[in-house]
């Protein structure tokens, strides 16, 4: 059992932990959660003896092996494969203690050192660290390719390889999920679930907590809170224990204020001064309630953009690749204005190449996309956080984009992103990762784009900001394609998928439902669930609302021309017509040498009136006949699916 009693942790001067106490119970897998900063990685190094406690203690059974993803993978020469196999430290001692003893020619330590490898199966322990390698996305190729050669993220999962190599009692997970993509995911879901250790799992991806976890922990207000049960649980829990703590404060309140109203009236009256002071005594004494926290959430929103062309872009019979090499072939799309599309596809795919293709940072082997005028991407990559200026501010990060803004308007849209006061003006180079991913999501919704391509856009944000981004993005009014693990994002923010499979583009009909039982099929065949018929309902209504947008952008297309017409004769008449006001407050313009001039503008500004009112109701009548094609197109598919029941 792992005992965590009265802890207190401090950093610096926050207290991150105060007087804390949890328990867990052996082979729990345990999902630890809370806001940025609140101290998950903190209670991490404190169980993995790297940091001291403040006050109180973690206590572990003294037997217990610990097993953690390393965080650093130095350039290494030796293999992938040879790399896992260093995670379990037992076949890697008694390998060492095997060479010795044959170094001395010693039979007997020989035939012991056998002995204790074949009681630890260390003869299967190859094909386990090829298995490792395999489900977190290695081809057979890579496991005898150097350490040296992987990138970053892959070197990352080289490490959490590594630490589910290890024979462990209790293995310590943070953020696992991060760069991995969702075949992985899945993948980590189910071998997390037969490993028979304790495990502790910070993560911010509450899919992959639902099937990972059966207990969680939330770190909050310096406290920690244990529920027996996944996240939804959590959830429920939570829900319902802020409910009974605010109905508990609200009552003590309404008590406080009745005996503390009796001893205001009555404590100055000999004959009530007794019952007075009881009353005092009893407040006093009284334990207070706290009133229920709610962190306070995070959010923001998309403003509408400018304008939406139709469509934003096409692709027409494009190639992609690198250096001469072709990664996709032959792709056709048109993204119509509205679309909400999930990009699909297994890891080194092609995802991101077409992403970068759609924003314009990659060119086309062939074929041509053709871009509408009006189109202005907002692009997040996966590694977005590298495009930041570490020594430069939040403010200037903005003041870039739009060097004319004024300081106080843009302090005042980051402090809606929670860069309040002084944080809007130092240099990032100490923000968190989730901090530096909120300003990149800051400076994209600045530039209020039509069309949005998010890559991995969750990597850093935690469950708050996910929701945020979720909400967010829900009511987005441009076009949007999204690569993510993160399902919860996915199927709250898209109705229509695009699956890449073997080099080619092509629409997924289905939900993630049916691409998880796709993949469990295609790699386990005998694994895969069999289709639902609520995943079946959840695909025709996703269809559904996708042919519906498709036929309103199609049909509404002339109409929206001239709304955005309209509203740039709009634009330009109001700013006529504020020059011509502000002659006219000018004292100036009545003096006797401005006669003429001031002639001029009294007429000019009584023809831009008349101009502004017609074109306002010219833009209102329109918006009426835009709204009536929307009725008429709903009403269209309304009926289709009543006739269809019918039959």
């Amino acid at each position: 059992m792992i005992e965590i009693n009265r802890l207190t942790l401090q950093r610096g001067n926050k207290v991150l932990l105060e007087q804390a106490s949890a328990r867990i119970t052996p082979g729990r897998r345990v999902g630890l959660i809370g806001k940025n900063g609140s101290g998950k990685s903190s209670l991490f190094a404190l169980i993995k003896g790297e940091i001291g406690a403040d006050a109180g203690d973690i206590r572990l059974p003294p037997h217990w092996k610990l097993a953690a993803v390393a965080q650093e993978t130095p350039a290494l020469e030796i293999s992938a494969l040879d790399y896992v196999l260093q995670g379990d430290a037992e076949l890697q001692t008694f390998q060492v203690a095997l060479k010795q003893a044959e170094a001395q020619n010693d039979g007997h330590a020989i035939a012991e050192c056998h002995a204790k490898l074949e009681e630890i199966d260390a003869y299967s322990a190859p094909a386990r660290a090829a298995k490792l390698l395999n489900g977190l996305g290695f081809s057979q190729a890579e496991h005898s390719r150097p350490v040296k050669a992987f990138s970053g993220g892959w070197r990352m999962r080289l490490n959490l390889a590594q630490a589910l190599m290890c024979r462990a009692d209790l293995l310590l997970l943070d953020e696992p999920t991060n760069h991995l993509d969702l075949e992985t995911v899945l993948w980590l879901e189910s071998h997390l679930a037969a490993l028979p250790c304790t495990q502790i799992i910070i993560s911010h991806d509450r899919d992959f907590l639902n099937a990972a976890t059966n207990h969680t922990i939330e770190l909050a207000q310096r406290q920690l809170h244990s529920y027996s049960g996944n996240y939804d649980f959590y959830q429920q829990q939570r829900a319902q224990r802020l409910a009974n703590q605010q109905a508990a404060y609200v009552k003590q309140q309404a008590h406080i204020q009745h005996l503390q109203s009796f001893i205001d009236r009555f404590k100055a009256k000999a004959t009530k001064a007794k019952q007075a002071q009881s009353r005092v005594k009893a407040l006093a004494k009284l334990e207070l309630v706290a009133p229920a926290h709610l962190d306070s959430s995070f959010s923001f929103s998309f403003p509408p953009p400018e304008h939406l062309p139709n469509p934003l872009l096409k692709l027409e019979q494009v190639d992609l690749g690198y250096g001469g090499q072709t990664v996709l072939h032959q792709i056709t799309l048109s993204l119509e204005s509205g679309a909400r599309l999930g990009l699909l596809g297994v890891n080194g795919s092609g995802k991101s190449t077409l992403i970068k293709a759609l924003s314009g940072s990659l060119e086309p082997q062939s074929g041509q996309i053709i871009r509408a005028d009006k189109l202005k991407i907002g692009y997040f990559a996966q590694h977005q956080l590298d495009t930041l200026r570490a020594d430069q501010s939040p403010l200037w990060h903005i003041q870039r984009l739009s060097p004319e803004a004024k300081e106080q308007d843009i302090r005042n849209f980051l402090g809606g992103f929670d860069f309040a006061g002084d944080m809007a003006i130092q240099p990032i180079t100490g923000f968190s990762g989730g901090e530096k991913a909120r300003l990149a999501l800051a400076v994209i919704v600045w530039q209020q784009p039509n069309l949005l391509l998010l890559d991995e856009p969750t990597n850093h944000l935690d469950l708050d900001m996910r929701h945020a981004l979720t909400v967010a993005l829900q009511s987005f009014q441009g076009a949007l394609i999204v690569v993510s693990h993160d399902r919860s994002l996915l199927e709250a923010t898209t109705d229509s998928f695009l699956l890449i499979d073997q080099g080619y583009l092509k629409t997924f009909e289905g939900d993630l439902n049916d691409y998880r039982r796709l993949r469990l099929a295609q790699s386990n065949p005998e694994a895969a669930p069999p289709p639902s018929a609520a995943g079946q309902n959840r695909k025709d209504e996703k269809r559904l609302a996708a042919q519906i947008r498709q036929q309103r952008a199609q049909r509404g297309k002339p109409i929206q021309q001239k709304i955005e017409k309209a509203e740039q004769l709009m634009a330009e008449l109001s700013t006529e017509q504020a020059e011509c006001e502000a002659f006219l407050a000018d004292e100036e313009a009545y003096k006797e040498h401005n006669k003429a001039k001031l002639h001029q503008y009294l007429a000019k500004t009584a023809e831009v009136k008349v101009q502004l009112a017609q074109i306002e109701e010219d833009w209102l009548a329109l918006q009426e006949q835009l709204e009536a094609v929307y009725q008429a197109v709903e009403q269209e598919f309304s009926s289709q699916q009543s006739l269809e029941k019918g039959k």
